[in-house]
């Protein structure tokens, strides 16, 4: 079955709200922290997340949106050191949980020695930060659709597509399945849908639901 993770977002501003939206699409647990009363108003106003007002370099504030519970904190503010400095915190609270922080393109790649992983919305858009945080079963690519997703799937060892071929399974309407597993040629009908392997596939919002139950279970 598809693994629903737990995510605390510091910054409710475009990037880290839309990285929000994403997630609880896919049917995450997001609480998202915001110091900004307007800021806050408006993503409560949208019933994404659970909303945290406050300071996320605050220790406190870190624990009140449930850190110790949490697989990935993701320090989506427009300030690349209060980023670092929200991944360090959260890091100190709980060792393992995963850290993502949104810098400056400028800033380069140095600062992997601090975090797990480094986003830069600017350039790819909310839904590579989403990538970073569900991890590797499902990657949407960037941006380059309006609505249309075009997502890297991991074919789930319980899923109903699992062991199937193509022509066996009844996607809805307005899914393609783009690869076959090995990624090196155009999936067809007698294509395999084989547990652990990904496929290329394009899929309408509407039933992007129903097409991650067939492949992830």
């Amino acid at each position: 079955m598809t693994t629903t993770r737990d995510v605390i977002i510091a910054g409710g501003g475009r990037v880290g709200f839309q990285t929000a939206e994403i997630l609880a699409d896919r049917g995450h647990d997001v609480t998202i922290i915001e110091r900004e009363e307007a800021v806050i108003n408006s993503i409560a106003d949208e019933w994404v997340a659970t909303v945290i007002a406050g300071d996320a370099t605050n220790p406190n504030i870190i624990e009140q949106a449930g850190i110790e519970d949490a697989d990935v904190i993701a320090a989506l503010t427009g300030e690349t050191g209060l980023n670092l400095a929200v991944c360090l915190a959260a890091a100190e609270l709980s060792p393992s949980i995963r850290t993502i922080a949104r810098i400056d393109r400028a800033a380069g790649e140095s600062y992997t020695r601090f975090v797990d992983a480094l986003v830069f919305p600017e350039r790819a858009g909310a839904r590579t930060a989403a990538n970073e945080i569900i991890g590797s079963d499902v990657q949407t690519l960037a941006d380059v659709t309006a609505t249309l997703d075009i997502m890297l799937i991991r074919v789930g060892d319980d899923a109903p597509a699992a062991g199937k071929q193509l022509s066996e399974v009844r996607f809805p309407d307005g899914t393609l399945i783009i690869s076959d597993g090995e990624g090196d040629q155009v999936a067809r009908p007698e294509t395999m849908l084989t547990a652990g392997d990904r496929y290329l596939v394009a899929v309408e919002p509407a039933v992007a639901d129903e097409v991650m139950n067939l492949l992830r279970g």
